[in-house]
């Protein structure tokens, strides 16, 4: 078998220029400042974080190929500091600039990842650094400082199905020699389902076509059911990284604005991608008591109780704990006055003179009016000599509102 047929289809239809790049438009289109930078070789150091499967790898091999400069491929996971410094040494003695890619360089370690910063700083090497994780959480402030950070995105259903087009067109590695064809539900549920990720993608067709047989006119035949057959679906989800705060953060926001259909698909997204629910469970109890609050107290009992039977039921029946939590606190009205009061006081005690305790509150004095001998409420100075607590017009606040209101006036 000739060598190119070995190569992953992935590897095999890498492409070679900007031209044939696909996705990344915010960064690489025409105009765009990443472009303009590699084409003007202006580059020094890169650091692309995203998702697996967008072209990071393929950006620093284009790098090379604008700069014509030797390409030293690194990965994090199998790469000691005596290679590194190894290869730095190297490119000290040559005349020939050097791109050193260092894949998943999230996986180094401080010390490792302070020996790259000397060479970055003088222009021995064009270091670019690859990871699924947002730098500013992995890699040390120096590093950072030197580099030029680019965030890739996931890409389209659109981009997906333009490279498995173009990778039926060009046959390149396994698909050379071989007449595919994929019907237009097939190539979209491939990309539909490979979660922006051009790699899997392609390893999907790839394995379509490889373990389909010909027909009696020699042709590979691929349709939607093959396809189901050969891609499973894995959401990207890190559950240390951005992507866990992002979708935390939608998921909160969506309960938080009453948007019970999209608070439902954050929570879809974060159980599937194997999310803890206890972490999701906690969050709901904070909700609960900053957002609803006292517009509708049973909310917090409500969240209280589903993080405990998160405890002791587990997956994957908590979701439906999770799921009836949410559309409750979704569907309840919304104050924050109890979060806003407590703040207040907060900052008050902090900055503050400190206030001493009214003679008439302190332990046993006979100063003290108990307020169930005048019929449950009687005027007294309780210490406060400001409002904190401004209950909205909403929910059971409303009630407390009119009933504070009736307290406070000039009769009672």
């Amino acid at each position: 078998m000739p060598e190119a047929e070995k190569k992953p289809l992935s590897l095999s239809l890498r492409p070679l220029n900007l031209e044939e790049f696909v996705g990344q438009r915010h960064i690489l289109g025409e105009g765009r400042f990443l472009r303009r930078l590699i084409k003007a070789k202006r580059v020094s150091s890169l650091i692309l974080w995203g998702p697996p499967g967008c072209g990071k790898t393929s950006l620093g091999w284009i790098v090379a190929g604008e700069y014509q400069a030797e390409f030293k491929y690194l990965n994090a996971v199998f790469s000691s500091t005596k290679e590194i410094k190894e290869i730095l040494e190297e490119a000290r003695s040559k005349n020939k600039r050097t791109i050193l890619f260092i894949d998943e360089i999230h996986r180094f370690n401080k010390l490792q990842q302070e020996v790259l910063v000397p060479d970055t700083e003088q222009g021995t090497i064009v270091f670019i650094g690859a990871t699924i994780y947002n730098p500013y959480y992995y890699l040390i402030p120096s590093l950072i400082s030197r580099s030029c950070v680019v965030e890739f995105k996931p890409l389209s259903k659109e981009e997906i199905i333009l490279i498995l087009k173009r990778a039926l067109k060009e046959k390149k590695g396994s698909l050379a020699d071989k007449y595919v064809e994929v019907t237009p539900s097939a190539l979209e549920y491939i990309a539909l389902n490979s979660s922006g990720d051009a790699r899997k993608a392609l390893t999907a067709l790839e394995v379509s076509a490889l373990t389909t047989p010909e027909d009696r006119e020699g042709k590979i035949q691929i349709d939607i059911e093959v396809a189901k057959e050969s891609i499973q679906k894995n959401l990207f989800y890190d559950k240390k990284g951005q992507y866990h705060y992002d979708t935390i953060s939608a998921f909160i926001k969506s309960v938080r604005g009453s948007d019970p259909d999209s608070s439902l698909y954050w929570l879809a997204k974060m159980i599937k991608s194997g999310e803890d629910p206890r972490f999701i469970a906690r969050r709901l109890v904070i909700l609960a008591s900053e957002d609803i609050g006292n517009a509708n107290p049973f909310a917090l009992v409500l969240a209280t109780d589903c993080y405990k039977a998160t405890e002791f039921i587990g997956m994957p029946e908590s979701s439906l704990i999770l799921a009836q939590t949410t559309l409750y606190l979704a569907t309840s009205p919304k104050s924050n006055a109890s979060y806003k009061a407590i703040e207040k006081a907060l900052e008050d005690v902090e900055k503050e003179e400190s206030q001493e305790v009214p003679s008439h509150l302190k332990t046993h004095s006979r100063k003290y009016k108990y307020p169930h001998d005048w019929g449950g409420y009687i005027k007294q100075d309780y210490g406060a000599k400001k409002k904190y607590y401004f209950p909205q017009d909403v929910g059971e606040e409303r009630r407390i509102r009119k009933f504070l209101q009736l307290l406070r006036s000039p009769t009672s």
